[in-house]
């Protein structure tokens, strides 16, 4: 029997639960999790293609928030560019050099103004493993991504896997080692 929200179970809460107002939201830890990733981090990649082609590639992210919420729920800007000149984005010219994408968390959602091998818009399913590892799911056009991003010792390091599939086959796997070289910078006054 599927549960039911919290507004259609009655007024009172099973024994020893606290009242609904007492409760904390569901996605508070998501929120929580989120903030510990706001910052500018390096990001060591490996690339492994199905043809067996295997790339390496070091780029930068900076995670912001913005100040003002949209529809009451936290915003945020990642922006990505190379640590250095590379011809990856020549012989891969799906991936972008540079860019920003813009993103509303929505419960345990994330939604995107742009896809991660696709520029429209999507969104993408939040699944929490513990306090420290978030599984992204994603599904547009003839992709599947799977992402797995753990915070690593106190969150100086992340680490990301991250699977795609094109037509259900396994197209992609990628592997990222990231070090934090600078905590969250002021909120993105809009």
């Amino acid at each position: 029997m599927p549960l039911l929200p919290l507004e259609q179970r009655g007024s009172n809460p099973p024994n020893g639960a606290p009242p609904p107002s007492e409760r904390l939201h569901l996605d508070s830890n998501l929120r929580r999790w989120f903030a510990r990733n706001l910052g500018l981090w390096r990001s060591r990649r490996q690339y492994l293609f199905n043809n067996e082609e295997v790339f390496f590639l070091d780029m930068m992210i900076r995670v912001e928030i913005f100040s003002e919420f949209q529809f009451g729920e936290p915003r945020y800007r990642f922006s990505w560019w190379p640590e250095r000149d590379t011809d990856f984005f020549d012989q891969k010219p799906r991936y972008e050099k540079a860019g920003v994408m813009e993103a509303t968390l929505m419960g345990h959602q994330l939604q995107r103004n742009r896809a991660y091998l696709d520029p429209s818009p999507h969104r993408t399913q939040i699944r929490q493993v513990d306090e420290h590892e978030m599984v992204f799911e994603s599904h547009y056009g003839d992709w599947d991504v799977q992402e797995y991003t753990r915070l690593i010792d106190e969150d100086r390091y992340r680490s990301r896997a991250i699977y795609s599939w094109q037509n259900n086959a396994l197209e992609i796997v990628e592997h990222h080692h990231e070090t934090r070289l600078e905590d969250a910078s002021a909120p993105i006054q809009a």
